[in-house]
């Protein structure tokens, strides 16, 4: 087994798809209706290497539309594509979306980037199409108050139908891959609404006081997300840890060895030092606890905190959290400091995408190089890192109590995007998203998780702008230019977005 093979693995997005034409044709233009039923097996095919596709066949009458909405209740769809494939009225497609709620896309592909002006007879003009509908679509799906998106390019076959009059082959077109680029970014968004509504938030102990843009109402996020939080406490994981056999803590302890660098004293920072052999057992105790935790509850995600008095068993039980939550983020358990609930779920969109998400804040500028440095002590990504991640033993952790060991890591060079999930003034999520580039500039021997960050704007410009959104501090970072699919996320989860 991987280390970094999932805990629990995301949900797989269940799409519906459907073709739609005017049954008059069909005796009218023989091998019209097999043509286009082919072109939608196709569709069925390249989609189902992204997600379970239920592909209903042909609609082409006001009843058969009925029917559709019917079998695509009953298979459980995330999303439906209604493929275009010639003229149909809108009498028979309004029925399928207002039986079956889930989200629409219309998918406008035409089969040929040019039809044969001079071969083209009618049957052949009408396979071709696909655009003649979409207008009185958009009109009826408006009317009808159901939101609708479109996807407008070529179809992309690697072959020509021997029917056709013109040449199909446009998979090596731009306004092809341009087309299934989009569509493939909408299946995958499919699967975190799926995965949000089947999962588990743990919140371990409280939120850091007053930090009020952290704050979340519990009933809310489950309203508006699908996700069930459940309250923990530190008795629970303390129960855990005294389980914990001595077999269990070395495994731990050779992951850890694998997974990380054992540094020595920093070189410039005197609470920063190597990690003791009583910090390290420790760290690895708690971090075999804090994944029994996960299973005992069956959490998808966790966001914790806790404060404890000096002294207090828990305090020193949390001062080894950093390393288990950054072992549990690295396998698809999320886990965010500060009893920050609300980065949790940003941390989580990004996993179940395949994208990391790792903890992070704005830590400082570097007005030389014209980035800002975003990171946090802990926990990290380790399946993103610039390298292997360095734990470096705390002297203290700054602003909070107790000593442990921290990650000290930068995400690896290249394109990345920050998602920022706050809560406005009504009381409604938002999603802020920023595309950028992580730089090989240098960070701080500190302990803590930075990467330089160079934005497509001048720092103070950005942050201006950052700010007036008024984000919630926290945000995760994931790896690749991510925005276009990060909207479809906020489309599908019917949450207000923005990018930077």
């Amino acid at each position: 087994m991987s280390r970094l093979s999932p805990i629990k693995p995301a949900g797989k997005p269940r799409v519906g798809l459907y073709s739609i034409g005017l049954r008059a044709y069909w005796s009218q233009f023989p091998g019209m209706r097999e043509r286009l039923i082919e072109y939608g097996a196709f569709l069925e095919k390249r989609m189902s290497a992204f997600g379970d596709v239920f592909n209903f066949g042909l609609v082409d009458t006001e009843g058969e539309g009925r029917r559709a909405g019917e079998w695509l209740n009953a298979q459980n769809v995330d999303l439906v594509f209604c493929h275009s494939a010639t003229y149909a009225t809108s009498s028979a497609v309004l029925p399928i979306h207002q039986i079956c709620k889930a989200p629409v896309v219309i998918l406008n592909l035409q089969p040929t980037a040019r039809i044969s002006y001079e071969q083209s007879t009618t049957g052949e003009w009408l396979a071709h199409c696909g655009a003649c509908p979409v207008p009185e679509l958009s009109n009826a799906f408006d009317r009808g108050g159901i939101p609708f998106r479109v996807v407008n390019g070529l179809l992309g076959l690697d072959y020509t139908p021997p029917i056709s009059l013109a040449d199909e082959a446009t998979h090596d077109r731009p306004e092809a891959k341009r087309a299934w680029r989009q569509i493939e970014e909408w299946v995958r968004a499919a699967a975190v609404p799926r995965t949000l509504r089947h999962s588990r938030f743990g919140f371990l102990g409280n939120t850091y006081s007053g930090m009020l843009d952290m704050y979340s109402d519990f009933t809310m996020l489950q309203a508006q997300l699908g996700l069930h939080v459940e309250m923990l406490e530190m008795c629970d994981l303390d129960r855990l840890l005294k389980d914990v056999a001595p077999q269990e803590a070395k495994a731990k302890l050779e992951e850890v060895q694998e997974m990380f660098v054992i540094s020595g004293d920093s070189p410039s920072d005197p609470i920063a030092k190597k990690p003791t052999e009583e910090q390290l057992e420790w760290s690895c105790r708690v971090a075999a606890a804090q994944e029994k935790l996960v299973r005992e509850f069956d959490l998808d995600a966790l966001a914790y905190y806790y404060r404890g008095a000096p002294g207090n068993e828990y305090e020193k039980l949390q001062g080894g959290f950093i390393v288990g939550h950054s072992l549990l983020t690295a396998r698809g358990i999320p886990c965010s400091g500060e009893g920050d609930l609300k980065t949790a779920v940003a941390m989580k969109i990004c996993d179940i995408l395949g994208t990391g998400g790792s903890f992070c804040e704005i830590v400082v500028v570097d007005y030389e190089d014209g980035t800002i440095l975003l990171g946090h002590d802990g926990p990290f990504h380790i399946a993103i890192s610039d390298g292997r991640p360095i734990l470096r033993g705390m002297g203290l952790y700054h602003g909070k109590q107790g000593t442990g060991i921290s990650v000290e890591a930068k995400v690896r060079t290249g394109p990345i995007t920050t998602l920022n999930v706050t809560q406005t003034g009504d009381g409604r999520l938002k999603l802020i998203i920023s595309e950028a580039e992580s730089t090989d500039g240098p960070i701080m021997r500190i302990g803590n998780t930075q990467t330089p960050v160079k934005f497509r704007k001048h720092p103070d410009d950005y942050m201006e702008q950052w700010f007036l959104e008024a984000p919630t501090h926290h945000c995760a970072m994931s790896i690749g230019h991510n925005a276009s699919l990060f909207r479809k996320v906020g489309d599908l989860l019917n949450v207000r977005h923005v990018t930077l």
